[in-house]
């Protein structure tokens, strides 16, 4: 039986057994509250909390609860775990869901912060995200990928830059030695073979990042960058978390190694950013058609490139691949629903593995979601 099969057979359970038992022992339930079951069926997080069985020491206690209350909060948008306790105590529905009895003692905000800490150390939301798209996917190949990022704005000091001039000689330095035979970054990335340390060699600190807009305004940003990879469905595939002033074409690699390892697909949509042979490379090694929006080098390239974008408008032709090129909607939409429902303007956590682990808990919410509105 297909995973396909397999999740319309666990909708099914959910919507005509669980709910109605649920509602018979907890009184009539909220959409949020179904949303939440849905989620945390379909997710099963408990199951990638790492084992403690034969471990020295006190066990610690109410870690898959502690998990599933985070998958909470991201689903009533709680920007504080302060918010989602207290509404624990006044909610049982909502506590029992999570997995605590209705009378039973609640941890203490000091514990929901240890464990959040162990979370993040060992990446449970993006281990259980790449387990559920990788599951969903095995048996599909997907059309279109869009791959781009997005601003995470931080409330942290961020990191101190040198000077301009500084960052100039280190640049005219490091262009000496590509001359010489030196590799560039991405030319490395091709060549290295684990994900994990390609993913950790990328920039993770704190910083500002600048960006132009479609419309040509420039907005500066405190905090990091989210690189993602999204599908027709608007559902991400892959994401992976860096400092706000690296380049996208910095992770390009990177993020669809990762992609690839989940989800097999035929064509990779990057805008203009993304415009260097080793991204393409790296994309047709894979197996899949590379459509990206041309960047022009100089002056000349720019006034070619409109010409022949008025050329076109003018005698209403239209290509295969400026058609496909329109299908990056769904990273869009991803960005801002993303932002306004699954927490990714409410960084309140420092450092880059605790702000990582709040990204990610949102990423496996948003994909958990989508997933269930596809089969309802």
């Amino acid at each position: 039986m297909s995973f396909r099969k397999t999740l319309s057979k666990m909708w099914s359970n959910v919507q005509y057994t669980l709910f109605p038992q649920l509602e018979k022992d907890l009184g009539p339930l909220s959409a949020k509250h179904k949303k939440l079951i849905s989620v945390l069926e379909l997710v099963r997080i408990e199951e990638y909390l790492p084992c403690t069985e034969y471990t020295l020491g006190r066990p610690p206690k109410d870690r898959p609860f502690i998990a599933r209350a985070y998958i909470a909060k991201i689903v009533f948008n709680f920007p504080h775990t302060k918010q989602l306790i207290e509404y624990l105590k006044k909610d049982t529905q909502l506590k029992c869901i999570c997995g605590w009895h209705s009378m039973s003692k609640l941890p203490s905000e000091a514990k929901f912060s240890r464990a959040f800490n162990e979370f993040s150390q060992t990446a449970l939301p993006d281990c259980a995200h790449q387990a559920l798209i990788k599951n969903i996917y095995k048996d599909r190949i997907i059309e279109h990928v869009v791959r781009d990022s997005t601003p995470i704005e931080s409330r942290e000091k961020p990191l101190k830059k040198e000077s301009v001039k500084t960052r100039k000689k280190a640049k005219g330095i490091r262009q000496n030695k590509q001359r010489l035979g030196e590799p560039t970054s991405r030319q490395k990335q091709l060549m290295e073979k684990d994900l994990n340390k390609m993913i950790r060699d990328l920039p993770r600190q704190c910083d500002k990042g600048m960006k132009k807009s479609a419309q040509g305004y420039t907005m500066i940003w405190k905090g990091y960058k989210l690189h993602a990879a999204i599908d027709d469905h608007c559902i991400p595939l892959a994401a992976i978390l860096t400092s706000a002033s690296t380049n996208d074409c910095e992770v390009a690699i990177p993020l669809g190694a990762k992609s690839n390892l989940v989800a097999a697909n035929l064509y990779d949509l990057m805008d203009a950013a993304y415009d260097h042979p080793e991204i393409l490379q790296h994309s047709a090694a894979l197996g899949h058609v590379p459509i990206v929006d041309k960047c022009p080098k100089n002056k000349i390239e720019k006034i070619e490139k409109e010409t022949e974008k008025q050329r076109k408008k003018l005698l209403k032709i239209e290509t295969v691949e400026d058609r496909r090129y329109k299908g990056r909607l769904p990273k869009e939409r991803f960005n801002a629903t993303y932002k306004d429902y699954y927490g990714g303007r409410s960084i309140f956590y420092r450092g880059y593995q605790k702000v990582a682990c709040h990204i990610m808990f949102g990423v496996l919410v948003f994909a958990a979601s989508s997933i269930i509105k596809l089969i309802c």
